[in-house]
């Protein structure tokens, strides 16, 4: 027989992604659901919010909402080019302003 602290485990397992997949489908997120999509505490969240650094609604003055697509666009600045991204881009350069 399985033990049941297996089975437990398996269904909260099962929970969690569930949760993962109803996270993913909404397009407006509260705080706490911000906070998990993110992966940051909620005094980090609060700073950001509070310092203005993210995206957000504050609609009757006290309740945080954020759009999930601003949050992904949010997470996707200041893009860090490799380094033969790098080196590519410093040959073209090179070859179109040869000197003469």
């Amino acid at each position: 027989m399985i033990p049941e602290n297996l089975i437990l485990d398996k269904l909260t397992e099962i929970a969690s992604k569930l949760d993962e997949q109803n996270l993913l489908q909404k397009t407006v997120l509260n705080f706490s659901e911000t906070c998990k999509y993110l992966d940051v505490s909620e005094s980090h969240l609060y700073k950001l919010t509070s310092t203005k650094q993210i995206p957000h609604f504050c609609p009757q003055g006290k309740k945080l909402y954020f759009k999930r697509i601003e949050l992904d666009d949010w997470l996707q600045r200041n893009r860090q080019s490799s380094t033969d991204e790098i080196d590519k881009l410093a040959t073209e350069y090179i070859l179109r302003n040869k000197r003469k």
